[in-house]
This record gives structure tokens, sequence and C-alpha cells, in this order.
């Protein structure tokens, strides 16, 4: 698949993104986005899943399937505890083995091994995991302003300038974080996107951030944020608050955080949540690395530059193929 031929694509008409869900064998159903045609192509598209972050859901990729549709055939589910896909109420219901479960399930019952598996934020979390772990449901790897597990803990422990990066995670734990978001329209998940670099539509220059997509933010947000703040309560990596946390008794094997297959990760270096300091270092976790950064990006990247996501994606499942 040439570059030219996507780039030509993309300029034609924007290809419907259709609604779905899948019921996973241990009672888990998801909701989802896709972009798969009418009638099945001869040979089939290139695969790829597509994972969101918080406080996201899978809406967030539409403008990235919508381009590629006809060239890859996406799905984005809504995670376990966003939108409308199912919401356990324990929180340890939200921990990694529960996460990555799902995944591995929807793989499966989509067929494995997958071309290509896209993540972002805490979508990239589970990601991480799961091409450790189950190397063989995935051929690539695409991670998007997601921090590796055991860098993610090395700078958490040892870099003070991530500690206070990541201190809102410690917020988005306490047990009235739900009714503090829900607040005067969400104003402090306004906040969140702002201060982690959205541009408002609304302002001198312009930005994503228009009243339509807040409108779906609030949609989603609306049907219950417990879900999502869940993912921070039920996992040790977070700023420490005193030597009795969790965090300090977390160590990760290396066989348990080593990817092998071929990874790229895609970085907006505008991110001030997630710092610089997590790019360095990956190789010994991630041998077969490609490391594309984006000067002028932030961690919104998939909203500010979906073509340059979509171009992305094309390209990694078209060699995955």
């Amino acid at each position: 698949m040439g570059s030219e031929s996507f780039i030509l694509r993309t300029q034609a008409a924007a290809r419907p993104v259709h609604q779905g869900a899948v019921d996973l064998p241990h009672g888990i159903r998801l909701t989802l986005r896709h972009n798969a045609p009418a009638a099945a192509p001869t040979p089939p598209l290139p695969r790829a899943v597509l994972l969101h972050g918080f406080p996201e859901a899978a809406f967030a990729w539409d403008a990235v399937q919508q381009r590629l549709g006809g060239l890859v055939h996406t799905i984005a589910p809504n995670l376990r505890g966003f939108a409308d896909s199912s919401r356990p109420a324990d929180a340890a219901a939200y921990r990694a083995k529960h996460l990555v479960g799902d995944l591995v399930a929807l793989l499966e019952q989509w067929g494995a091994p997958l071309d290509l598996l896209v993540a972002h934020d805490w979508g990239g979390a589970l990601a991480w995991n799961l091409a450790a772990q189950r190397p063989d449901l995935i051929k690539r790897l695409l991670i998007i302003n997601a921090p590796h597990p055991a860098a993610f803990l090395r700078e958490l422990l040892a870099n003070p300038a991530q500690q206070a990066a990541s201190a809102y995670m410690n917020f988005l734990c306490r047990p009235d974080a739900e009714r503090l978001l829900s607040e005067d329209d969400f104003r402090r998940l306004w906040g969140l996107f702002t201060s982690m670099g959205a541009a408002d539509a609304a302002r001198p220059g312009g930005g994503w951030l228009d009243e339509p997509t807040r409108e779906q933010y609030r949609q989603v947000w609306r049907q219950g944020l417990q879900g999502g703040l869940n993912y921070y309560r039920a996992s040790p990596l977070r700023p420490p608050q005193s030597a009795d946390d969790a965090i300090h008794r977390l160590a990760f094997p290396a066989e348990a955080v080593t990817v092998n297959m071929p990874t790229t990760v895609l970085w907006g270096e505008g991110d001030t949540a997630l710092l610089p300091g997590l790019l360095q270092g990956l190789e010994p976790w991630v041998p077969r690395l490609e490391l594309i950064r984006v000067p002028e990006a932030t961690h919104w990247i998939v909203h500010e530059q979906p073509d340059l996501v979509a171009r992305t994606i094309a390209r990694l499942s078209s060699a995955a193929c």
C-alpha cells in the first residue's frame, strides 16, 4: 500500500463509522465503533484495533477510522467501564489482569493474530501488557503517548518532574472524584484537557475541542465516570504520597514487560502529563522499537493530527500483512 494511494483516498469523502457490540465469554459486553466495508473485499483488508484512554471513549478515533475506510478494517471498543460498555462497580474489577483479559477475548473472537494493535493513554497501558503477555495475538504494536510500565515506574519513583505532572492521578482516586468532576458542566475535566495542551476551538487560532466534540464527551460522561476512575484506583502506578504506598513494593521482571514484536511509539512531545524522560532507555524492553517524535503535538495527538495517525496505522498494518 503506497503512501500516494493513501493520500488520494483520504481526500475523498469520509467513509462512515458504524456502531456495534461484542459479548465476551466471561460476561463483559463491549460496545464499539468500526469502519467495516459493506462487502468483504478480496484480498481482505488488514485489521487493526484502536484503544482509547481516559476520559475519552471509542468516538475519539472517529476521524482516524473515517480516513482508513477501505484501507484498514478497524474496530474501536469502548473499554470496560466507559460509555455503555459493561461497568462493574468494584474497583478490583479494573485490575490489569481483567482489562487485558477483555482484550484477549476480543482478539480471539475476532480472529488472531491481529495485524496491528493501536493504543493511546490508558489503552496503551493495556496494550503494553497484552503485547508482552500474549505476543501470539498481535503482529505489530503502535503506542501513542502511553508510557511503558517499567519506564513509568522508574520515572514516578525517581523523577520529581514526572511526579508533579502525574499528581492529578491521586486526585482521580479520591472517593468523591466523580462528584467533583461532574460539577459545573464538568469544569474540571475540561481543565484536564486544556492543562494537557488541548486547543479550544473558541480561542484565537482555533483547535479541535469545539462544541460538537464537547457534546460527544458530555454524552459519554453523563453515563458515569466511576468506571474510568477505577482504572486509577486499581493501579499502584501513581505518584507516591508516603513511604507506605504500594508503588514502592512494585517491580516488573524483565520477561513480564519485554515486547519483542515490531513496535512503533508515536509521541506528541508537547505532552505535559507524560514527560520526555519516559522515552529514555526503552530499548532493553522494546528491542524492535521505532520512535517517532512529533514536536508540535500534545497528549491529544489523535485529535490534533488524525492524518498522521491514520497514515502511520495504514503503513504499519500493511507491513504486517
